[in-house]
């Protein structure tokens, strides 16, 4: 029962921080928005992190950053092990 309560914690942390790091990724294509400035100001210290692990591995490629591709095909591998 523990352990069921644990996977599905996890099971729905995942698919949150999913949307989380898709919703920061989308608002990097409205920068000059102010109203996207603000909620990626509020996402930024909470995904940021996450990112920086794979941005250390992968530099942006012609002013394009790949490493979030990684970062969410990571996540959804962990998720499919639960």
């Amino acid at each position: 029962m523990a352990t069921e309560l644990l996977t599905s914690t996890l099971q729905s942390f995942i698919k949150i921080y999913l949307v989380l790091l898709i919703v920061r990724i989308l608002l990097t294509w409205f920068q000059t928005m102010d109203w996207a400035n603000q909620i990626a100001s509020v996402l930024s210290p909470i995904t940021d992190p996450y990112l920086n692990i794979f941005r250390s591995f992968i530099p942006p490629l012609g002013g394009i950053d790949f490493s979030p591709i990684l970062a969410i095909f990571v996540l959804q591998i962990v998720a499919g092990l639960f």
